[in-house]
């Protein structure tokens, strides 16, 4: 305990409830892994995947963008995927593509195998996004609308 504080992992993320939505806060050493932490905070919103293994791998490009953008993009795609392919990732690895951009692997699992704990989410909302160096390492947060 640093100052009557306990300090957080080196990486990590929360779930914290706003109004009617869900705001994310997600920190890690990089951008990448920061961005990986927020796709699995995202799906801690609303399910549990529970025993659930993966069935399939997708790959995704988010091209170079403001950290914002590329953030928002990421966790849009995931939604997308979910409402149109009902898929949703159970692994998330990101890297950085050498121009700004991320490219994305996640391993995935049908919706249908894992329990529903929330509402599932519509969007990101761009209210109050932030995104970027904290200190030594990345962090973000954002609210999700439901």
């Amino acid at each position: 305990m640093i100052g009557g504080v306990e300090p957080r992992p080196e990486r990590g993320h929360r779930c914290l409830p706003h109004t009617a939505d869900v705001r994310i806060e997600a920190w890690a050493p990089t951008r990448a892994e920061c961005v990986a932490e927020a796709v699995t905070a995202l799906i801690d919103t609303f399910v549990d995947p529970g025993t659930a293994q993966p069935t399939a791998e997708r790959a995704y490009h988010a091209p170079a963008d403001e950290d914002t953008d590329v953030l928002v993009n990421i966790l849009e795609e995931v939604i997308f995927r979910m409402e149109t392919r009902g898929e949703l990732p159970l692994r998330t690895e990101v890297r950085d593509d050498g121009a700004d951009g991320l490219y994305v692997r996640w391993q995935t699992t049908d919706a249908d195998t894992v329990e529903l704990i929330g509402a599932v989410p519509k969007a990101i909302s761009l209210h109050e996004l932030r995104f970027g160096p904290d200190g030594p390492r990345w962090s973000c947060a954002l609210t999700v609308d439901v």
